[in-house]
């Protein structure tokens, strides 16, 4: 074979080789990959779980403005609201993806940090969503937050111990269903309503029901027994509110116990129209969904984001429950979106 034979011969095996290796990776940027496309949008999203409707309704709000702006929402969540454990396995698999904006509801309020960890390392910004993450057990941690997207808790607590002394007449004995045991969502609107029936209403009971319909009947019963006197109930979410209405009801004392509650879902909005339950304070989880996504398109295209975006809430009674059914699950009443201003 000639010399120039052979160097033509080499030449075509080195250029068949080398075209062979870009396409291997090339291969391996698709799929499993953990690189995303310059400017590509791809949010994750990680709550307590979906049996609760106010965290369905964050993830359909999600979802919805994901679908909107074509970018890419994965949401996911736990088994229950207690389930912490169920909850990290989600966010430790997803931050093994290729995801690049982070939102993570807490079950309390250090159990997600460790498993946000590795997001954290990569850079990835992180939204702490609806309840607040323990600040200093973070940084501890090497964990920050964009942003925290959620409503004023404290102010729905007041606006609920509000609304109760005006149903109760400003008197009378009340008991408190609290949420999860040191859950920071729940404390704070325990201390709002607490705040605002102070020297007015006598709480007698406060007991906790971990958000949990059934329990919040169970418990309700058992304070209705201890406390006969009692004419009102707040609830620290709705799924309590109704289990405390059915407690109610079943006692036969439906109009004579006012019960407030927090959160908006739709079978609480059902209830206040048909007068099982006095009123509930909205906290629109739709709309909080979809700040979320907005925060994350902001974040990765490197534009500013408030370190705090605060919720709309709204007291829903009978009058403007019909309202409130009718724009569900969007807000009722406008409120300013510090991310699209001036819409």
């Amino acid at each position: 074979m000639h010399t120039i034979t052979r160097r033509r011969l080499r030449t075509a095996v080195l250029i068949a080789a080398a075209a062979s290796l870009l396409v291997g990776v090339a291969a391996c940027g698709r799929g499993g990959s953990s690189t995303t496309a310059p400017g590509e949008v791809r949010i994750a999203i990680v709550t307590r779980d979906f049996t609760n409707p106010y965290w369905a309704a964050l993830r359909d709000g999600a979802q919805a403005e994901g679908k909107k702006q074509g970018v890419t929402v994965e949401v996911q969540a736990g088994e229950s609201e207690t389930d912490s454990t169920g909850e990290n396995a989600k966010i430790s698999t997803l931050a093994g993806q290729n995801y690049n904006c982070f939102g993570v509801v807490p079950v309390n309020a250090t159990n997600v940090i460790t498993p946000l960890v590795p997001v954290a390392q990569k850079k990835i910004p992180i939204l702490n969503l609806d309840t607040q993450i323990d600040p200093n057990a973070s940084q501890q941690a090497g964990v920050s937050y964009a942003s925290f997207i959620g409503s004023d808790n404290l102010s729905a607590g007041e606006q609920a111990g509000t609304a109760l002394l005006t149903r109760m007449g400003g008197h009378g004995d009340v008991a408190i269903l609290q949420g999860i045991a040191a859950e920071q969502n729940g404390i704070n609107r325990q201390q709002g309503f607490s705040q605002a029936v102070a020297g007015k209403l006598n709480i007698v009971a406060t007991q906790p029901a971990d958000y949990d319909q059934a329990k919040a009947q169970t418990v309700t019963d058992a304070i209705l027994k201890a406390h006969p006197e009692i004419t009102g109930i707040f609830a620290a979410n709705d799924t309590m509110g109704l289990g405390a209405a059915q407690s109610v009801r079943n006692a036969g004392l439906t109009g004579k116990v006012s019960i407030i509650s927090v959160d908006g879902i739709t079978a609480a909005l059902q209830a206040v129209k048909a007068g099982t339950l006095s009123g509930t304070i909205s906290q629109y989880p739709f709309a909080e969904g979809e700040l979320a996504v907005q925060a994350c398109i902001n974040l990765v295209r490197q534009q500013t984001v408030p370190t705090r975006i605060v919720a709309p809430i709204a007291l829903i009674d009978s009058s403007n429950v019909d309202k409130a059914i009718a724009s569900f699950p969007q807000p009722f009443v406008p409120f300013a979106n510090p991310l699209q201003p001036g819409k």
